[in-house]
């Protein structure tokens, strides 16, 4: 066996180089069949999720391997190899086994004993079988990968050092209220329909919400999950709409999912924006102390910000509208220079830079108020509410990462669940299932060892059989007055020989090659009995040709 991975994920790479990273389907397609293509791979498999991009391969040169590989995924992720090498992790041999099996059973995701990684890992191998990508390694260990990660959630409490990628969100939404009570009576929007998109659906159904409208390209696909969220029985009403009609949503809905294999944004700031401080959804602002004038956030105020994260600059905080109060005296020490004025027409003209300044001057003085609050100001100021709540689960992102900066709107993605999840409290369940872990890999590397050497073992005992039906022959021709009877009581009692004389040497180099280090013991029996190369070969496909019959698509 020569298993390697070549890969990045949320462990080694930052959240924008994942982002840039991610792989389209026809992009997986291409990367596995240049993988096979390339010199040193014979097989290959790759595992794409929100948050890794791993190749495995099983390659007959490491260093060649390991350059290939990393070549490969550069080319078709898009990341030039010299940026993509410093976040690339290799696994070779055991350690890749290790590897595979910690991400089935959840020790390597973001969070912690999510269970989804099962059907991406199932996913990924049935790739690799309609591609033909998958061979005899590759299939064993993916098939092997799913049992263990069963396993794993089977006989341990893995389920409870984390939750699905999902509700983590929802929960990350509801900051410090049960997910349950945050979720009831709300409406939600769910774009997508794929795996990810029908967890958050059903998760979503199951918390409480009171309607959840579904919104994909393929409206069949959209429809049959609204299908299957009506017949759940959790009593929530559910809808499908064209994509064309998500902007509109929005000013209906409370809760917004995303998770989409789109290469570009699905909401922009300006979508959000306008669904929030819209004619249909103009929040209130917070009351100010000493306040004499802003009682309400403006929209045009709100469409400019938005306008600037669009040409790329991040947005300052939504208080730049509120802190330019005239006789607040709240100006003092901004470093930007601010005409006199009604707050509102005094941002005409003022460049995005500088309401980044002014924006960070605002939350630095607010602060301040807070801890030293001035005589006859309020000691506390008011939270905004949270008109709409964002959750992107897509890689690359679906939702403009700018629009955190708009009142009223709360986004939760990829980056900030990795920050989130960074010092999550781990289960004593964990290190169970490390233990088990650590078993498969021994036992899959003992019988990935013993399966090598079964077709030289079977050359060799067809070479013995062959040796004895041409010496059977020949005693027929020296002795051709023996009858049948005499005949088979001779050819049975060589035949006996043979096997007892190759019965312990068999055996015995079986249990050596299954230890570690004894790959060796194969070549040392063909080079010993001179075996033909090509027969031991010939063994090798039909016995892989076997396996993948009985092993048939990925379980």
């Amino acid at each position: 066996m020569s298993l390697l991975v070549v890969g990045l994920s949320h462990r080694s790479a930052p959240v924008s180089v994942l982002e840039r990273a991610s792989l389209s389907a026809d992009a997986k397609v291409k990367l596995l069949h240049d993988t096979l293509a390339a010199e040193p791979a014979t097989e290959a498999a790759v595992l794409a999720t929100c948050n890794r991009i791993e190749l495995y391969a099983d390659v007959d040169k490491f260093h060649a391997g390991v350059a290939e590989l990393s070549t490969l995924l550069a080319q078709h992720s898009g990341v030039a190899l010299e940026e993509l090498t410093p976040y690339l992790y290799v696994h070779y041999e055991d350690r890749a086994v290790h590897h595979l099996f910690s991400v089935a059973c959840g020790l390597d995701s973001m969070v912690v004993g999510e269970g989804q990684i099962l059907g991406q890992i199932k996913d990924t191998l049935a790739l690799g079988q309609e591609l033909h990508t998958a061979g005899r390694l590759i299939n064993d260990l993916f098939q092997q990968a799913l049992r263990v990660g069963k396993r794993a959630h089977s006989e341990t409490g893995i389920d409870r050092a984390g939750q699905s990628l999902v509700t983590f969100g929802l929960e990350q939404l509801a900051v410090h209220l049960p997910v349950d009570v945050w979720a009831k009576d709300k409406r939600a929007l769910v774009i997508g329909a794929g795996s990810m998109s029908s967890l958050a659906a059903a998760t979503l159904a199951r918390v409480g919400v009171a309607e959840v409208v579904v919104a994909n390209r393929t409206a069949e696909r959209a429809e049959r999950l609204v299908e299957i969220l009506v017949a759940s029985g959790t009593g929530v009403a559910a809808r499908s709409v064209p994509m064309a009609s998500v902007v509109d949503e929005l000013t209906r809905v409370d809760v917004v999912v995303s998770c989409t294999g789109a290469t570009g944004l699905v909401l922009t700031g300006e979508d959000v924006a306008a669904a929030v401080v819209g004619p249909a959804g103009l929040l209130p602002s917070p009351p100010l102390p000493d306040s004499r004038g802003l009682d309400a956030v403006d929209a045009d105020v709100v469409a400019r910000l938005a306008a600037a994260a669009a040409a790329g600059v991040r947005l300052a905080d939504g208080g730049v509208a509120r802190t330019i109060v005239p006789g607040t005296g709240e100006r003092d020490g901004c470093p930007v220079e601010v005409p006199a004025g009604d707050g509102r027409a005094a941002l005409t003209g003022v460049d995005a830079n500088s309401l980044e300044l002014h924006g960070t001057w605002a939350d630095q003085g607010e602060a301040a108020a807070q801890r030293q609050p001035r005589r006859g100001a309020r000691s506390q100021v008011d939270v905004a509410p949270v008109r709409l709540a964002l959750l992107d689960l897509a890689m690359p992102r679906d939702i403009d990462a700018a629009v955190h900066r708009i009142p009223g709107v709360r986004l939760v993605d990829i980056e900030s669940l990795a920050e989130a999840s960074a010092d999550a409290p781990m289960a004593a369940d964990v290190d169970a299932v490390r233990g088990i872990v650590a078993e498969e890999v021994a036992a899959f590397g003992a019988a990935q060892r013993a399966a090598h050497i079964t077709p030289t073992v079977v050359a060799l005992r067809a070479m013995a059989a062959e040796v004895v039906a041409m010496e059977v022959a020949r005693l027929d021709g020296r002795l051709p007055d023996l009858d049948e009877r005499q005949r088979a009581e001779v050819t049975q009692t060589v035949r006996r020989v043979v096997d007892k004389l190759l019965h312990a040497p068999t055996v015995r180099v079986k249990q050596l090659a299954s230890e570690p280090g004894g790959a060796g013991y194969a070549e040392a029996l063909r080079e010993l009995f001179d075996l033909d190369p090509q027969t031991v070969a010939s063994v090798s496909r039909a016995d892989a040709a076997d396996k993948n019959d009985d092993s048939g698509r990925a379980s």
